[in-house]
């Protein structure tokens, strides 16, 4: 759990949150997208005198990343939401089968749970997405991933632990299929090479045509898919 404070800036106020890890060698501050926020992480012994120091001589271009962030989207009735970067409008109706359609986002049950079944829905479909792109990859390969999880990451779109298990984001839903496709190809390549060496750049592009693009859009476009929900 993180502690949150409201800190006066330049031009307004701005939530800020402390964290402190063990690990850590230096005090660093970061944009948390997702939340909207700054995260001023410390190390074990760091002072909150000197995270405040930091935030002060950086004061304008946190101002500047956070009123560039878009606005944040709830899971409600009549919400635009873009999967695979086509936006479709949330429709309600309690009797039915929640799923996605071609044009819209259908969440069936209560009103009190719209929004849970909206981020189950969501994460469910992004789950059978990445892993079947994450097998066809590793097959393509000559590898296996020893499992495929998605969670709610804040800095990293995907990953690969040391025993094979591959991780992603579920916001990748968002995305356009070219960029999940990419993400996909880029962990499976780590599955055979734990860097990113010359060889593991070229198993990415023989895994997938989007490296480039998919790379570009998500360093544009990635903010935006951390405000939905």
């Amino acid at each position: 759990m993180h502690e949150y404070e409201t800190i006066p800036l330049q031009r307004g106020e701005a939530r800020v949150a402390w964290k402190r890890h063990p690990r850590a060698r230096r005090v660093s501050l970061r944009i948390d997208p997702r939340a909207g926020s700054v995260v001023i992480t410390l190390p074990k012994r760091g002072s909150r005198r000197a995270g405040m120091d930091l935030l002060m001589t950086h004061a304008a271009w946190v101002e500047d990343r956070l009123a560039a962030l878009p606005e944040a989207v709830a899971f409600v009735d009549g919400a635009w939401l873009p999967v695979d970067d086509r936006p479709r409008p949330i429709r309600h109706a309690p009797g039915a089968r929640s799923h996605i359609a071609d044009d819209e986002i259908v969440i069936g049950g209560e009103t009190a749970f719209l929004a849970r079944r909206v981020s189950d829905l969501l994460r469910a479909e992004a789950r059978r997405r990445l892993v079947r792109l994450s097998h066809e990859k590793a097959t393509q390969a000559g590898s296996a991933p020893r499992r495929v999880t998605v969670k709610d990451t804040v800095s990293r779109w995907g990953s690969c632990a040391p025993d094979g298990a591959l991780a992603y984001s579920w916001r990748l839903i968002f995305a356009p299929p070219s960029v999940q496709d990419y993400v996909a190809a880029h962990e499976v390549a780590h599955l055979t090479h734990m860097n990113h060496g010359p060889r593991f750049w070229a198993l990415v592009r023989t895994l997938t045509p989007h490296t480039e693009a998919a790379v570009d859009w998500l360093r544009r476009e990635g903010p935006r898919l951390m405000r939905y929900g």
